[in-house]
């Protein structure tokens, strides 16, 4: 894969501190009278080491700008960077081994294999990619998640944010770039949810990991370093240091 740095990326940040990077996105799904622009000529960096949430109403492309930053939906127009690599030039083959190397995903469902311990599910990643594990990575993931008493256990023996802890270290063991979770809390109770939020800002800041979290939660989105709101396949709003009332404020001003 060729790696070629976005100008644009360079210009406003430095080579190298850019995880990921969207120029003039569009994305339309059907044609004529079913066309709909999901997404319309949007361009955002996400720098190393930063946590964003993506929020918006239904409808509103934050799903879908997710999608194709992680090269799971191709692009209609536009230039889509991950850490260099432009992903619209690159073959299925080249963009599977890109996810399979350099991305991370955690999903509501969790997406567990059921027949598996949690040891296995987490250690999937690297099974299917032929590689062996780092011991002390996975050691510091297992302790870090509160996971050490649960690698025997099977998905059907593990609560709700159990499972989720679960995706997170499968998620996390292959040392990817960037981090997608899209609404990682939404089927978890508050209490579990604030648990895994204050992991995924501890591993941002402490740890260095890029992450960029879809949610509908205004208070999901507090923990996140940045806010960036979409509307009509329009960036809207990109906030620093959200907080709660002020991004509640914002999707209710879309809704009213």
């Amino acid at each position: 894969m060729t790696t070629v740095v976005p100008p644009e990326a360079e210009q406003e940040t430095g080579p190298g501190t850019v995880a990921a990077s969207a120029f003039n996105l569009t994305k339309v799904y059907g044609s004529g009278r079913t066309e709909v622009r999901a997404l319309d000529q949007v361009s955002i960096n996400f720098h190393r080491g930063t946590f964003t949430a993506i929020m918006g109403q239904s409808g509103s492309g934050k799903s879908t700008l997710m999608h194709c930053l992680a090269g799971l939906d191709r692009i209609t127009s536009g230039r889509v960077f991950l850490g260099g690599v432009e992903m619209s030039g690159l073959s299925d083959r080249q963009l599977t081994r890109l996810r399979r190397d350099r991305i991370g995903f955690v999903f509501q469902s969790f997406n567990l294999l059921p027949t598996l311990s949690a040891k296995d599910n987490i250690l999937l990643p690297l099974d299917l990619a032929g590689t062996k594990p780092d011991r002390e990575h996975f050691d510091s993931l297992v302790q870090s998640l509160g996971l050490a008493d649960r690698l025997n256990h099977r998905p059907s023996e593990m609560s709700g944010g159990q499972q989720q802890r679960v995706a997170i270290a499968r998620a996390l063991v292959t040392k990817p770039d960037i981090l997608f979770a899209d609404e990682p809390t939404g089927a978890l109770d508050s209490r579990t949810g604030q648990a895994l939020l204050d992991y995924l800002r501890l591993s941002c800041h402490e740890g260095g990991q890029t992450i960029v979290m879809v949610t509908h939660d205004p208070i999901a989105a507090s923990y996140a370093d940045r806010a960036v709101v979409l509307s009509d396949g329009k960036i809207v709003h990109d906030l620093e240091n959200p907080d709660a009332e002020g991004v509640l404020e914002i999707i209710r001003g879309q809704v009213a």
